[in-house]
């Protein structure tokens, strides 16, 4: 779990732990190159600027290239084919949460519905849980 957490807010315990085990089960490097990969990319998501995003973009690069892995050149791929849209996020901080949080929501009751086979049924009950989280979440 130390591997998933934000490096940033590790404490001195929490880094020495991390030194220790890049040192002792890391003999190859690989693990502590993806673990820098991933701390750069949230670097570049962080970032409230696109002229800020260009360089940590290149510095994500870079370490992926240092890797030679093919995880974080898989990881590499996905930003540059995402590019777009992670300019959309860093220009405005916008982000697609809502509306996963809302299909899943949905997947979530037809799932309990079991088989709904009256459209008009199924959606009345998207419609009041919708509602109810509405109320529920702005009294």
């Amino acid at each position: 779990m130390l591997l998933l957490r934000v490096g940033d807010s590790l404490s001195d315990q929490a880094k020495a732990r991390l030194e220790k085990v890049f040192a002792t089960d890391d003999p190859t490097g690989k693990l502590k190159a993806a673990w820098e990969v991933k701390e750069q990319v949230r670097v570049l998501l962080r970032t409230g600027s696109l002229e800020d995003a260009e360089p940590a973009q290149e510095h994500v690069e870079d370490l992926v290239r240092e890797s030679k892995q093919p995880e974080t050149t898989g990881l590499w791929r996905t930003i540059c084919r995402w590019w777009k849209e992670i300019e959309v996020l860093v220009d405005t901080g916008a982000t697609t949460g809502k509306g996963e949080a809302n299909n899943t929501s949905i997947k979530h009751i037809k799932r309990t519905g079991r088989g709904f086979d009256n459209s008009a049924n199924y959606t009345t009950r998207i419609m009041l849980r919708s509602a109810a989280q509405t109320t529920v979440n702005h009294p």
